[in-house]
């Protein structure tokens, strides 16, 4: 019996194409509400990009940045993490020597880029947000971070993640960037955070993606779900594929196994 269901966000829930959550999958995330399944966000996006996608839909709960800030609907914390200040500080010294390289940084409400080129600006369009404002990379060292979103290649990972971040870890779902979070978290974890929080067990859970950050998260709950845009990596690590988000993939799913 499915007791829990983790989405995903851009790409699952939201469609790229329209920016917009498809009317089968708002009916479909409202019977499931009245029948009392828990319903729960599972998302690269820090909380409040994260409500602008998905209005005033019947979540219970809410995995963010990746499984870095877990917290219940009515906003309590459930789990938190922040990125140790020493790799902050490398990777200030590093963008010294490397200041073409645009970093995002996130903070618990805020957030800000060290400056845009062409892949920040395709990106925001790709995914309908706002730009960050810009500020110098040293404003970073002010606050506790969350997650940063690095703009270079895979290439790069290498370097990055052995000499500058090396307490960090890649999250990418893009070939133009990645999120990058303290090691220890994705999406699973923010799944068992959760799930001991309801006193729900692993085998009560469903959850549907379609990045590479959903990996961890299809291949850990009991159905996982790829949605038919996904990439190959993506579908071969769930459960079930189902149609593209445009198609109503979300509905279909959920028809297939019955839960509607």
């Amino acid at each position: 019996m499915v007791k829990a269901i983790f989405f995903d966000i851009d790409g699952t829930l939201v469609s790229f194409q329209t920016h917009c959550i498809p009317a089968s999958t708002r009916q479909a995330l409202e019977e499931l509400h009245h029948r009392g399944i828990k319903l729960f966000i599972a998302t690269g996006r820090p909380k409040w990009l994260m409500m602008h996608a998905i209005g005033n839909l019947p979540f219970d709960g809410f995995i963010t940045l990746n499984g870095v800030h877990c917290f219940t609907s009515n906003r309590k914390d459930i789990h938190k993490d922040c990125i140790p200040q020493e790799d902050i500080n490398r990777l200030i010294d590093f963008h010294k020597e490397n200041p073409d390289m645009p970093f995002v940084f996130v903070h618990d409400n805020t957030w800000f880029i060290t400056h845009v080129n062409k892949d920040v600006e395709e990106i925001s369009r790709y995914i309908e947000v706002e730009l960050p404002p810009v500020f110098p990379i040293e404003k970073a060292a002010e606050k506790d971070i969350l997650q940063i979103m690095g703009y270079f290649t895979l290439d790069n990972d290498q370097t990055l993640f052995k000499s500058v971040l090396p307490h960090c870890q890649p999250m990418r779902w893009h070939p133009l960037f990645t999120d990058i979070i303290s090691k220890g978290n994705s999406k699973s974890n923010g799944i068992d955070k959760i799930l001991d929080y309801y006193d729900i067990d692993i085998t009560e859970t469903m959850a549907f993606g379609d990045g590479g950050n959903d990996i961890s998260m299809l291949s850990h709950v009991n159905i996982g779900v790829a949605m038919g845009n996904a990439a190959e990596k993506v579908q071969a690590a769930a459960k079930y594929v189902t149609t593209s988000v445009d198609e109503d993939g979300i509905m279909n799913a959920l028809k297939h196994f019955k839960l509607l």
